[in-house]
């Protein structure tokens, strides 16, 4: 039942009225109001109201069809709006205030300014010239660059007597290549320009070409308010060939070099899998990340109507049981066609001329199971993060030889997939259109089923570009549930090792949250609360909780250098700074903290694995000999006590992540050129553990280099293979190798 009555809104109105039409002023604040709440055919008795308040609530939209004709004055303070264009409805509104809603940006004011004719107030500033400025003079200047593109790109594609469809092709053309090409103002309103950009070139074909007006929402901001989420089979993956739609990459690289680099002489590494690999170049920026391309669900998806609670949502996407059509057996010509018919390239490993050291691991799998829309065309979705299922007393995919799971998560592009180690198959793809996944972490709650029994399940989140963490109850193939966590893109999340609700969100808003997600009841009910915000300056790309003292400090490698945070939740101050920043040494000999640390891991309960932008250089450190808990005050700078430097490639791209196997003593990373520099530290790390343990004097080289295989996709070789993750399980049976290309390989130990 709407918490808003007719008997409510007499009684808050100002003054008190015993009829709805006569209502002027009306406060509705602090009544945990929710979007559905707001029910337009009440609200449209309201017809001569003209001041609103609707400050410290829960909405985070407005209904389309309010029907306040005469509203003047609205007050939004303190709720969670995402999105200001419904605002449009109310055109004599002059004075409006929406502070304190996190998710709303400057494109979002330059957006009323523009729908809001009669708007004189913003947030208690009077935007009278600026909002004559966002209305004429930079619509004309858009106008002109529309006017221009078509002139120069498009009027000559079509005919003289052109067909509907011919039409349709080219408007789709259009749109799509005008707000990636015209450009206007400041990067910050970026999002408002292509957004204003759209609707010019709308009502330019609309005159143009005679075309009906789109009236509707932007087909972008409607995917984000019902955002499709699905899961599939792999069988219906490859059968599937959906559209395909473009969005933001995490990263842009400069190649200075290209050719082949495939280089690994185990021939039989058969692989075929599902299509999707070339390498994408690309070029660091610094705050955001870059455009790459995303991509919409193969299958009808169900749309996801969140019933919003506190900070977290239930909403309810299923996915389907996952069948396999991966297989790493060499295929016979009829099952070759047959996979080729379901969508699925086959990648044929091209035995290397040249002669190789014995190998302490060979290849199993080769998978493409991120695939934009299938298409066995796409070589650039990007993968960036995988980590390994921990083992449940059931022994679910348990693997009866080794005593780790062999299930490892993975995600790139609008997909999260669960993939079997030792089979190569995949077990469940997770889908969730206009996303791009960056990071998934595990853990394992103790959930009360339907009996009242209590049993562990466990829970897989995921996050990405749209700042929204995922939570997906594996076993029940059900995600139950997303906290909107950051209003910009999440590099990276973690759980602590002892609270098994506590996840970290390090995101590029430079803030590092700490939210306790809750426990899902029978009927996936859930509370997700923020318990710490750590503020830091720079963009936070790794992040790991010191394992002596997980509960208390937090290690972050970002943009601007490495930072230590204090975590203890019995301080008081819920935001709060960095602790230390560490200095390590610069190419000129002496000690900087300024420099991109994007790789990060503990290799022991005190030796510290870190990658700066220095080329080829990851450094061991001691976190104990280098960070004094006892030290007082914050933000304090501290030289990291080296241990030993590793040997590793020289090139200066960045991105390129490093792990650690602390069970077996390695350390792994890749590199530009598609291989994995593998190091086996053990006989170093008894040295390093004694409080004054001798530090080795040169670099160390790798135990072994596992060559990149060189592989055929359509008869074509895949060369540029950038390796951007690796991890092993924890007894180091299974390797994932996570690459710029759209393949994910998977090394086993022989």
């Amino acid at each position: 039942m709407s918490k808003i009555t007719t008997e409510l809104l007499l009684e808050r109105a100002v003054p008190r009225s015993t009829r709805l039409r006569k209502i002027e002023t009306l406060n509705l604040s602090k009544l945990q109001l929710k979007t559905g709440d707001l029910d337009p055919r009440l609200f449209s008795r309201l017809r001569h109201l003209q001041k609103l308040d609707l400050s410290d609530n829960l909405l985070d939209k407005f209904p389309s069809s309010l029907t306040l004709p005469d509203l003047r004055v609205l007050n939004c303070n303190n709720n969670k709006l995402e999105d200001v264009t419904a605002l449009k409805q109310f055109p004599l509104l002059e004075e409006l205030t929406y502070e304190n809603n996190v998710y709303l940006t400057l494109n979002d004011d330059y957006k009323v300014m523009f729908l809001l004719q009669n708007l004189r107030l913003l947030n208690g500033k009077d935007i009278t010239k600026l909002a004559n400025h966002v209305r004429h003079v930079n619509s004309r200047k858009l106008t002109s660059k529309v006017t221009a593109h078509w002139e120069k790109f498009f009027r000559d594609q079509l005919p003289e007597k052109y067909t509907a469809e011919q039409v349709k092709s080219i408007k789709k053309k259009f749109l799509k290549s005008v707000q990636t090409n015209v450009v206007y103002g400041p990067s910050s309103l970026s999002e408002f320009t292509r957004w204003r950009v759209k609707m010019i070139a709308e009502e330019f074909l609309a005159y143009t070409l005679g075309l009906e007006l789109n009236t509707d929402p932007d087909p972008e901001e409607k995917m984000d308010e019902n955002e499709e989420e699905s899961t599939e089979s792999p069988k219906e993956a490859a059968e599937d060939m959906g559209q395909v739609t473009v969005t933001p990459s995490k990263r842009k690289r400069n190649h200075s070099k290209s050719g082949t680099r495939n280089k690994r002489s185990k021939s039989q590494a058969n692989t075929k899998e599902e299509a999707v690999v070339n390498p994408r170049k690309s070029s660091h920026m610094q705050d955001d990340p870059a455009p790459d391309e995303p991509r919409p669900s193969n299958q009808p998806a169900k749309e996801a109507t969140p019933e919003q609670g506190a900070e977290g949502t239930q909403n309810g996407e299923q996915f389907p049981k996952g069948q396999s059509n991966r297989r790493s057996s060499q295929l016979t010509g009829e099952q070759k066609s047959q996979e080729q018919d379901n969508g699925v390239v086959s990648l044929t490993p091209v035995k290397n001329s040249k002669g190789r050291e014995d190998v302490s691991a060979e290849p199993l799998h080769f998978l493409q199971c991120h695939s934009k829309g299938n298409s066995r065309e796409d070589f650039k979705t990007q993968l960036w993060s995988c980590v390994f299922e921990p083992l449940l007393d059931c022994g679910a995919r348990k693997d009866p030889v080794v005593s780790s799971s062999r299930t490892v998560a993975t995600c790139g592009g609008e997909s999260v997939c669960l993939i079997d180690c030792e089979t190569g198959t995949v077990l469940k793809k997770y889908k969730v259109a206009t996303e791009e996944f960056f990071s998934v972490a595990w853990t394992t709650l103790t959930m009360v089923i339907s009996n009242s029994r209590k049993k562990s399940h466990n829970i897989l989140a995921a996050a990405g570009r749209r700042g929204i963490v995922k939570l997906i109850h594996v076993a029940a193939d059900f995600c139950y549930g997303e906290i909107k966590a950051h209003k910009k893109p999440i590099a990276t999340v973690c759980f602590s090792p002892t609270q098994e609700t506590h996840l970290f969100t390090a995101a590029y808003d430079k803030r590092i949250a700490l939210w306790d997600i809750g426990i899902p009841d029978s009927d996936y009910n859930f509370k997700a609360s923020q318990l710490l915000v750590l503020e830091g300056g720079s963009v936070p790309l790794r992040i790991a909780l010191v394992p002596t003292c997980p509960d208390q400090y937090l290690l972050a490698g970002c943009e601007g250098g490495c930072f230590a945070w204090n975590i203890n939740l019995d301080k008081e101050q819920k935001s709060r700074p960095f602790d230390a920043v560490f200095q390590f040494p610069d190419e000129d000999g002496g000690m900087t903290t300024s420099h991109r640390v994007d790789g990060l891991a503990f290799l022991n309960d005190d030796v510290v694995v870190s990658k700066s932008s220095k080329p080829g250089c990851i450094y061991l450190w001691s976190w104990s000999r280098s960070f004094d808990g006892k030290g007082k005050g914050c933000q304090r700078t501290l030289s990291a006590v080296i241990l030993a430097e590793l040997e590793w490639s020289t090139t200066d791209l960045s991105y390129l992540t490093l792990s650690t196997c602390p069970a077996k003593d390695y350390v792994f990373c890749g590199d530009e050129k598609g291989s994995v520099w593998m190091y086996n530290l053990s006989n170093y790390t008894t040295a390093w553990s004694s409080p004054k343990g001798r530090c080795s004097d040169k670099r160390i080289p790798p135990t072994q280099i596992l060559n990149w295989p060189e592989l055929q996709a359509n008869g074509e070789q895949l060369t540029e293979v950038l390796i951007n993750n690796v991890v092993s399980d924890p007894t180091f049976t299974y390797l994932v190798v996570l690459t710029s290309v759209n393949i994910t390989a998977i090394w086993k130990k022989s």
